[in-house]
């Protein structure tokens, strides 16, 4: 009796090599837009570190060098959304997860400044909330509830760390441009944050390892307040002057 045998269907395999290359293009196409998204990152970080050299009262054109650096950010971001459109989002968004860190961060540290005014008068020392800075990028944040481009709590936490990170820096430069109530106005908000990072239960190990470097940057701007207060340089809160 002759025996049978079932033959493999080869256009399995020929349908595979077509998710593949489908795969392979969306990639390619997210490539190219952070290799720009980096660039622009780039430009606007570095717009932004002026700020350290520059005294506050003089900021202004600084903001809004940043502000126009990150509206190029901001079409990138925009370009990113639309191409990622029709594909699992969690599968991609390590390609372009750090960049995207990068330019929340720039965000936020243009809006302590007093840039990135959303309504009415800008203010300095501002924390924007993730919601606005999902408005400011025109993205949602935090879905739960649809396959889809946005911002993720973990990235708009990630920012916040280099935003304490770089105040820290701040406070430090502040001093030497003979702006010594900057530092207070600093530790005052840091000292915030790190009170909020702790009410959080952080899963992420990435995460919850980088904000314990939180209370290193606090010590290093509460050092810097407290040496300005021995050379009567400020007068911290809650101190009494004879």
């Amino acid at each position: 009796m002759a025996s049978s045998s079932a033959m493999v269907d080869q256009r399995i395999f020929e349908q595979l090599q077509i998710k593949i290359d489908e795969d392979a293009q969306v990639r390619d196409q997210i490539r190219v837009i952070t290799q720009t998204l980096e660039r622009q990152g780039r430009n606007a970080q570095s717009v932004l570190s002026r700020a350290h050299s520059t005294p506050a009262a003089n900021l202004q054109p600084v903001l809004e060098a940043a502000e126009t650096a990150i509206k190029e950010e901001i079409e990138s971001i925009t370009k990113l959304a639309a191409t990622t459109a029709g594909s699992p989002y969690y599968k991609y968004n390590g390609l372009w997860s750090r960049d995207v860190q990068n330019v929340v961060f720039s965000i936020l540290l243009c809006g302590w400044l007093g840039g990135m005014s959303l309504q009415g008068t800008p203010e300095v020392g501002r924390l924007l909330t993730i919601e606005e800075v999902g408005q400011i990028l025109n993205v949602p944040v935090n879905l739960k509830d649809q396959d889809a481009f946005h911002i993720t709590i973990e990235e708009y936490l990630q920012s916040l760390i280099t935003l304490i990170e770089e105040l820290a820096r701040l406070a430090i430069n502040s001093v030497t441009l003979g702006d010594y109530q900057r530092p207070l106005q600093i530790s005052q908000f840091v000292k915030d944050l790190h009170a909020g990072f702790q009410i959080l239960n952080l899963k992420n190990d990435s995460l919850r390892r980088r904000s314990d470097s939180i209370k290193y940057n606090v010590k290093k701007i509460e050092d810097i307040v407290y040496d300005l207060s021995l050379r009567n340089l400020i007068t911290r809160p809650g101190a009494t002057t004879s």
